[in-house]
């Protein structure tokens, strides 16, 4: 494939198209998720997380008035709808809240997997007040 295909390839999910997945009902989209998404969705959306659709669609109606806002959230479970693209979701990761910004390819995925919740340890040097033991820094 040449770079010039690249550019041309249209965005789909599921062989869905962005214009069609927007005009679904719930019904039809949950029709084209995973089977384990496909499951719980069947089953209804908990309290928590009916109220973060509506603070969303709230936040959607903001955004097309010209204001940004960003809804925070602890429902790392939630499953990411095609209504949510353009919004800026912030996802709590334990310690503080990570801006997840919702573009089409993050459809079908949970809100948690945009927001890690451990990361990189890199020790630096030993400070004042180490003992002798700890002091040791091998040279490369």
């Amino acid at each position: 494939m040449s770079i010039d295909e690249f550019e041309r390839k249209k965005f789909t999910y599921r062989g869905k198209s962005l214009k069609e997945l927007r005009q679904m009902s719930m019904d039809e989209f949950i029709q084209l998720v995973p089977t384990r998404m496909r499951r719980s969705l069947k089953r209804g959306l908990p309290k928590k997380h009916k109220k973060v659709v509506e603070k969303l669609r709230k936040a959607h109606r903001a955004a097309k008035a010209g204001k940004e806002l960003i809804v925070r959230t602890h429902c790392r479970d939630l499953p990411i709808f095609p209504e949510f693209i353009g919004l800026t979701i912030g996802v709590h990761n334990g310690k503080d809240f990570i801006g997840v910004k919702i573009t089409p390819e993050h459809i079908g995925h949970y809100l948690g997997e945009f927001a890690p919740t451990n990361v990189r340890v890199n020790h630096g040097q030993p400070g004042i007040g180490a003992t002798k033991s700890s002091q040791y820094v091998p040279l490369k």
